[in-house]
């Protein structure tokens, strides 16, 4: 019994400081699943509390089961609509991307540890792949807003780029036990790791969403039923030889893309769940490793790590990406550096330990070491590395809070709460207020005390509104609230201070400046001719340099250029 307290004890302990040391890494930049590996550590055999961990076999478990939650939230809130620019450079990243950096590292690996050819590229392996729950964390969590064709590249694809990892890792482990059989088995392997995963994935996630859709529950089993039917598909999906890891993220993908009032039950839920998975996970790993183990290994992981950060993932984007997609030099260079590594390469290096593969301590220190200087390097640079390859794009103006009424089942209303900050605002009267139309304040707040707003209720810097309306009004009621906030200025200093239609004839807006266009060019759009010179998929923060003039695209819709910006610097 006493053994069951203490066990509630620590991890309570454990999981409430991980949340509350969550404020250093605002405080000082610090990645969070750094602040919760360190605390696993300081936890550890040689670390304060002098915990003796070593159970790889529960560690694997746990590791499985943290990442499928991980993965699940990942899905449900990557929306389908990113695909259009991001799926066929993160499907060859997934892929040859993964080979090729397996392949690189694991030559290095060879000469550093002067280890067989099969040992060091097994290091190359359980290490080639970037981690959902690092690059999800971190680019959600510091706030880093890049555009979408970058922030959609790198989070499919640290989303689909396991099963890569995990084929390459079996079929190491296999050669070095002597279980090896045939290269027609690999094709086999492989084939069954992405085709069955990819088949069980969509045929789960389908049958969820019709039923998280029609099936009336209490709103808390939402929630609940979106994580059995996710478990469910990530084991079926392995128990048949089908990658489990890419079922559940594509099952979580199509459940977050149905629209319905479940998800506003589902996706609180399951972030709280995404975020214990990581505490846990990352406190365990941390429980796993010995650190006084690891010194021997400092110097030449280092070595590996250097080897995978500036030559082995820069390389393997150049040879996957550049061939074949048009991305901007320094999007380029933000992918090559957000290669992030985390619990994937960590989890995947208890695969010798259970395999039974010679100096299989080797692999998972190795892989532990790289994962901190990983995060250390490039986790703790992310913010400057985006300001100095210039792919931020400014914050638009939203809503305080917002959420749905849950009275339709689709294109249901929401309540947009808005702290009135425009000075223009200041004394207006509400029914001068050009509000859209089905959009109405339902309340205002002065101080403590809500009026019941009329047309001549006259509105005070810091009132907050109660806005009911749908979704397509939220651009419209943005800019009635934004004014000259400090947001809008930095707006208007992104995309410049002149806005045209992306319809407007290419022609006309060549003799509006004093500008030349060719004859090929005359029956074009503006929208068409920047989509054109960015390669057929255009997102916003766009920025074509046109006669000294950098035309900024503002909107878009589809592939479609809605709004495009002048900015004369």
């Amino acid at each position: 019994m006493d053994s069951i307290n203490s066990l509630f004890l620590l991890s309570g302990l454990l999981i409430a400081l991980s949340i509350l040391a969550s404020r250093l890494s605002s405080l000082f930049g610090l990645p969070l699943l750094i602040i919760f590996l360190a605390l696993g550590m300081l936890a550890g055999e040689d670390g304060l509390l002098g915990i003796r961990f070593d159970d790889y076999s529960q560690a694997f478990v746990i590791g499985h089961l943290a990442l499928a939650m991980i993965l699940l939230d990942g899905g449900l809130r990557t929306r389908l609509k990113t695909f259009r620019v991001g799926f066929k450079p993160a499907l060859t990243m997934a892929t040859l991307g993964v080979f090729v950096t397996s392949g690189v590292v694991g030559l290095i690996a060879t000469w550093v540890f002067e280890l067989s050819l099969l040992e060091g590229l097994l290091i190359g392996a359980i290490v080639g792949s970037t981690d959902a729950a690092a690059v999800f964390s971190m680019l959600r969590g510091q706030g880093i807003n890049i555009n979408e064709r970058v922030a959609a590249t790198l989070e499919i694809e640290s989303g689909t780029n396991d099963p890569m990892a995990i084929f390459l890792t079996l079929l190491l482990i296999e050669m070095l036990v002597g279980d090896f059989q045939t290269p027609l088995d690999s094709v086999i392997f492989f084939l069954q790791q992405f085709g069955l995963g990819i088949a069980v994935g969509l045929a789960g996630g389908w049958l969820t969403s019709r039923m998280l859709k029609r099936v009336e529950l209490a709103p808390a089993l939402y929630s609940l039923l979106a994580l059995a039917m996710g478990f469910s598909t990530f084991g079926l999906a392995s128990i048949i030889g089908g990658s489990g890891f890419l079922a559940i993220y594509l099952c979580g993908l199509l459940i977050g893309n149905q629209p319905g009032r479940h998800l506003q039950h589902i996706l609180p839920v399951h972030d709280g769940l995404a975020w214990l998975s990581q505490i846990g996970l990352f406190l365990v790993l941390g429980l796993l490793v010995t650190p006084s183990d690891m010194i021997q290994f400092a110097l030449p992981s280092l070595l590996i790590a250097l080897a995978l950060i500036f030559v082995a993932r820069p390389l393997a984007v150049l040879l996957t990406v550049t061939p074949f997609f048009k991305f901007r030099k320094r999007e380029l260079g933000f992918i090559s550096w957000v290669g992030l590594r985390g619990a994937v390469p960590i989890v995947l290096a208890i695969f010798p330990v259970i395999g039974g593969v010679d100096n299989a301590g080797l692999y998972f220190n190795v892989a532990f070491a790289v994962v901190l200087l990983s995060l250390l390097i490039q986790g703790g640079t992310l913010s400057p590395m985006a300001r100095l390859m210039q792919i931020q794009v400014p914050k638009g103006v939203a809503p305080k809070q917002r959420g749905a009424l849950g009275i339709l089942p689709e294109q249901d209303y929401e309540i947009f709460v808005y702290t009135v900050e425009n000075p223009n605002l200041d004394d207006q009267p509400i029914q001068l207020l050009q509000f859209p139309s089905g959009a109405l304040i339902s309340g205002l707040f002065r101080g403590r005390v809500m009026l019941h707003p009329k047309g001549n209720t006259r509105l005070k810097i810091g009132d907050v509104l109660c806005v009911i309306s749908r979704e397509e009004d939220l651009e419209q009621l943005n800019q009635i609230f934004s004014g000259e906030t400090k947001l809008a200025r930095a707006q208007q200093a992104f995309f410049g201070a002149f806005v045209l239609n992306g319809d407007a004839p290419l022609i006309e807006v060549a003799r509006a400046y004093g500008l030349t266009v060719s004859g090929r060019q005359q029956h074009l759009t503006l929208g068409e001719f920047i989509a054109r010179r960015v390669g057929g998929h255009p997102v916003v923060g766009d920025d074509v340099d046109w006669h000294g003039i950098h035309w900024v695209v503002k909107e878009v819709e589809g592939d479609e250029i809605k709004k495009v910006g002048m900015r004369l610097y």
